[in-house]
């Protein structure tokens, strides 16, 4: 069996799984992961935001 034929196989599984995806569930897909990056970079923003004042509230840190 050569590399072709693997990576043709896996190129046709992805195209297919990704194709029963968009029929079942069209947009939504896509949209549930922009939402959900949103969501995580808010979370982050905020846990950042704690992080900073945090340090600059600390006497002891190495600067």
């Amino acid at each position: 069996m050569s590399s072709k034929v693997f990576f043709q196989g896996l190129g046709d599984f992805i195209l297919w799984t990704t194709e029963i995806l968009f029929e079942n569930v069209g947009n939504m897909f896509n949209t549930a992961v922009i939402l959900l990056g949103f969501v995580g970079l808010f979370y982050w923003l905020n846990v950042q935001r704690k992080f900073n004042n945090e340090a600059l509230n600390n006497p002891d840190q190495l600067k």
